[in-house]
């Protein structure tokens, strides 16, 4: 089995985590509208892309990441918000992305920013 590179930038389409997990797209896409599951479009797509960063290296997603997406399904905050949230920058001096705070484990930081975005 082939681990999933969870690099920032790399997203994975519905079709290949559907074959990864064994599980009918539609599974998937109802993870997705659930909020169990960060998905975007690039402008003008209507495929839904999976970021890599939210999978551990066994495809499953990381508990810290459902941790950030429970949250986020309590505020009611949907995933292109979501991931327009974890792209902002995380301090007023620089610094990076709050994506940056999750994937370095700082939970707890970037958890504070959705439930107040």
């Amino acid at each position: 089995m082939t681990t999933i590179d969870s690099s920032p930038d790399r997203a994975l389409s519905a079709s290949w985590l559907s074959t990864r997990w064994g599980v009918d797209t539609v599974r998937i896409n109802a993870m997705r509208r659930a909020g169990e599951l960060l998905a975007v479009r690039a402008p003008g797509s209507h495929e839904w892309q999976y970021p890599s960063w939210q999978f551990d290296g066994d495809g499953k997603v990381k508990g810290d990441v459902a941790r950030i997406l429970a949250a986020a399904r309590e505020q009611r905050i949907g995933s292109e918000n979501l991931n327009a949230i974890l792209q902002r920058r995380s301090g007023l001096t620089g610094g990076g992305r709050l994506l940056d705070e999750l994937l370095a484990g700082r939970v707890e930081y970037v958890l504070s920013a959705v439930r107040n975005a």
